[in-house]
């Protein structure tokens, strides 16, 4: 029985509106301050700026490269796939390229004028993008990390998937490691819900797009994080995907970050001195120490 399988429409929709989480007045103040961040990253750190990744046309940013072949966080925005973008997702870049990390933030298209299937692919061949260039942009390869929110967390652990990166000439797990943040695993409940009113999904979509189902035999260490404050459907599901992690024996931590919401939580990647910026920043320090030895 997949998740949430039991749960009437009605229970659905209660159980996956983000939005019942925070007022609309702190919502729109959110929404700012990612922006707000962001551009204040941008004038500072911005080094590859709108670089065409695919032939669909969408672009990624580069901040905080420095040249020097540096690790790279790529941060997979969120929006229920319908909505920010990339000039809403750069606000970490000064913490991480303090600590000689690089930031790239991909755009994609959003629902419902393409599918969700285009927009894994999408994200998917950024990524590839991202590897296939990473001499040019200043990034090591080997320590490509994976970071979204939300639908973004979703795509992040899309991106942790099994059997995409033959296509795109990648190795079995290209990632060297994860960390989806209030994201959605499982897509069954959506498609009986809301969301499928811009997503559309098919019974393919569902099992291809479903991270849950694709937990790879070569794995990278994950950290599943969420906020304090969240819809209970984004809590079950975070619990589910680090089960199967688990349960497939590789590493994984789940983190719970406590006063904060489905919507701030991501903005405590802006400082070294909260638990998530700490966790991210061990999980890349740690392939650091493994490549030197």
């Amino acid at each position: 029985m997949t998740l949430d399988a039991t749960l009437d429409r009605a229970q659905i929709d209660e159980d996956y509106n983000a939005r019942s989480t925070v007022s609309e007045a702190a919502f729109q103040d959110i929404i700012a301050d990612y922006s707000r961040f962001s551009d204040q990253a941008a004038a500072l750190f911005m080094e590859h700026a709108g670089v065409v990744y695919d032939p669909c046309g969408e672009k990624l940013d580069v901040l905080g490269a420095g040249g020097d072949g540096r690790p790279a966080v790529i941060f997979v925005h969120g929006g229920y796939w319908r909505a920010l973008s990339r000039a809403h997702s750069r606000f970490m870049a000064p913490m991480l390229a303090a600590r000689g990390v690089a930031t790239v933030v991909p755009d994609y298209t959003l629902a419902p004028a393409v599918s969700l299937s285009e927009i894994t692919r999408q994200v998917r061949a950024a990524l590839a993008y991202v590897w296939h260039n990473a001499a040019d942009l200043g990034i090591d390869r080997r320590r490509i990390f994976a970071v979204g929110s939300s639908a973004g967390g979703h795509l992040a652990a899309c991106l942790a998937a099994d059997g995409w990166q033959a296509a795109h000439d990648l190795p079995e797990q290209v990632l060297a490691g994860a960390m989806p943040i209030s994201g959605l695993f499982e897509l069954s409940p959506l498609a009986r819900g809301h969301p499928q009113e811009w997503l559309n999904l098919t019974d393919a979509e569902l099992d291809a797009t479903s991270p849950m189902r694709h937990v790879p035999a070569v794995s990278c260490p994950m950290v599943v994080a969420l906020a304090e404050h969240e819809a209970p459907g984004f809590v079950r599901q975070s619990q589910a995907y680090a089960r199967a992690w688990s349960d497939a024996g590789h590493p994984v931590s789940h983190m719970v970050i406590p006063q904060r919401n489905h919507f701030d939580v991501i903005l405590d990647l802006c400082s070294d001195q909260s638990a998530l910026s700490a966790a991210l920043l061990q999980m890349i320090g740690e392939t650091g120490a493994h490549h030197e030895a």
